[in-house]
């Protein structure tokens, strides 16, 4: 299906609202501005296969614009808002995009990025001096006469190195309303359809929230896009809209179980049927108090911007293997040693699927071929293990590891602890210099309360690890900062951390 579909079928139904505002755009209006920008794109030269960008925060016309690319065949590259201009540059150029579709909100980068990219052109919603509003009213609300299904184009965060461009090749059927594996997944794994009404907190130029705000929209359902994710607000757009269905990322679930008890409980979210989590492991303790506070609703996947491979596991699944990101519904998993091989059951190794989706790094053979074993199997990178059920657990990232005396040592299951302390906001575990050891454990600590980052936490939070951990994750170091440099996806920019502690080594 695709909303084009539903624009003929429902035309009045609600296919967007913003949360905060309580904006609603319907089916139609959604189908009319596609068309218009499907247009303009040909007017400007821009044909099937080629790219454009997208810099917008969580705007009320994002989605005008990828359903604009995908009918009319292009690579749609969102950037993140969160990135300096010399950072969207570098994504522009890669990409090799032809146009940037903005906001008078990020006008401040997107001067910027015009400085730096002169010869890109630069439209923008709500602007006066570049607003793209007033060339769209000329542009027909029909189908363009070529129209073929185009696919995002998405980079990685970069919070190990250089962003990466994940290029998957374009969709064989050119049908705009072809058949999509999202959306059989979303509705015969997550049980979503027309009915659903789909709280979208996150940024929408994340794979996550923006591949599952499509699949809604394919399938029909509404979806409700907060502009910026904020505890209490989810909970009362769960109450005020009636959420059916929504998409988290584990710091979601830390910052609402962190709200005062009378104010957790004064929103009714009982009619949530499905909360889908994905992106970072989520710490048992949170889980667990989340399943207990929402029931068994929530659903994990584990996956990546690649499409390579992908688990998932319910509720009811989860509580007999505590920790788990499920079984493959996507590619065999295989856990590998360092040649490649596979491990006996129960070990760590690297995480590698076989027989996921094709996809390749743009402009980046090496990092693509890196990606890959002999066999042809593929790697995002992760470290876990397999159970006798066949059931997947996630221990970190390759390149997190910390390397202390000759001891591996992950730093997930150190944060997964710490972060249950009742005083404790966020954490990052990572690897510092040390003379005699290599590298040193260090806890980067952001406090609830700034005023409790002194030696007393510390001794407290000393203690807090010994109860769980063995002596060699025990944090050598600790140290308090405001807020940690997290992404609005939930991901940690640990290299900007570990690049300050080595910076002097």
């Amino acid at each position: 299906m695709h909303p084009s579909v539903h624009a003929r079928e429902n035309p009045d139904k609600p296919a967007i609202i913003m949360a905060e505002s309580g904006r609603a755009f319907t089916y139609k209006e959604l189908d009319k501005a596609s068309n218009r920008l499907a247009h303009f794109f040909r007017q400007h030269n821009i044909h099937i296969g080629d790219t454009i960008a997208i810099l917008m925060e969580n705007h009320p016309h994002y989605f005008d614009v990828t359903w604009a690319a995908q009918r009319a065949g292009l690579f749609f590259v969102c950037i993140s808002n969160r990135l300096t201009s010399d950072e969207a540059s570098y994504i522009i150029k890669d990409s090799g995009s032809k146009m940037l579709i903005s906001s008078a909100k990020m006008r401040t980068c997107s001067d910027a990025l015009l400085d730096l990219n002169p010869d890109i052109p630069q439209f923008l919603f709500d602007d006066e001096e570049r607003g793209i509003e007033e060339h769209l009213i000329e542009m027909p609300d029909t189908p363009i006469a070529d129209e073929r299904c185009g696919t995002d184009m998405l980079y990685s965060s970069g919070t190990t190195g250089q962003p990466k461009g994940v290029r998957i090749p374009m969709p064989e059927d050119e049908n705009i309303a072809g058949p999509n594996i999202l959306v059989m997944l979303a509705n015969q794994v997550f049980g979503l359809s027309a009915d659903s009404i789909y709280l979208s907190p996150a940024p929408l130029y994340h794979a996550a929230p923006l591949r599952w705000c499509m699949s809604v929209h394919r399938m029909g359902g509404t979806v409700v896009v907060m502009e910026k994710f904020d505890p209490e607000n989810a909970l009362a757009a769960i109450e005020k809209y009636r959420a059916t269905d929504s998409q988290w990322v584990p710091t979601h679930f830390v910052r609402m179980l962190k709200l005062p008890e009378e104010t957790r409980t004064q929103y009714d979210v009982s009619t949530l049927k499905c909360a889908i989590h994905a992106a970072a492991p989520c710490p048992i303790p949170v889980k667990e108090a989340m399943i207990d506070w929402w029931g068994p609703l929530l659903h994990e996947y584990y996956a990546g911007s690649e499409g390579n491979g992908m688990t998932y596991i319910n509720s009811h699944d989860w509580l007999t293997h505590k920790g788990s990101v499920g079984k493959s519904i996507l590619g065999a998993p295989h856990i590998c040693d360092e040649n490649g091989e596979d491990v006996a059951v129960g070990e760590e190794g690297q995480i590698y699927f076989e027989g996921g989706t094709p996809f390749s790094y743009h402009n980046d053979p090496k990092k693509t071929a890196e990606a890959a074993n002999d066999k042809g199997w593929t790697s995002l990178g992760d470290i876990g293990k397999l159970d006798e059920d066949g059931f997947l657990y996630l221990t970190d990232r390759k390149s997190f590891m910390i390397i202390s005396g000759g001891v591996n040592i992950y730093p997930q299951e150190i944060e997964n602890h710490l972060i249950t302390h009742p005083k404790i906001q966020d954490v990052a575990v990572i690897g510092g210099p040390h003379d005699d050891m290599g590298e040193e454990v260090i806890a980067v600590v952001q406090p609830i309360d700034m005023d409790d980052a002194n030696d007393e936490l510390r001794q407290e939070l000393d203690a807090y690890a010994r109860t769980k951990l063995s002596g060699v994750k025990i944090p050598r170091r600790i140290d308090f900062m405001a807020e940690l440099p997290r992404h609005d996806t939930g991901k940690l920019y640990k290299r900007l951390l570990r690049d300050e502690y080595w910076a002097n080594k």
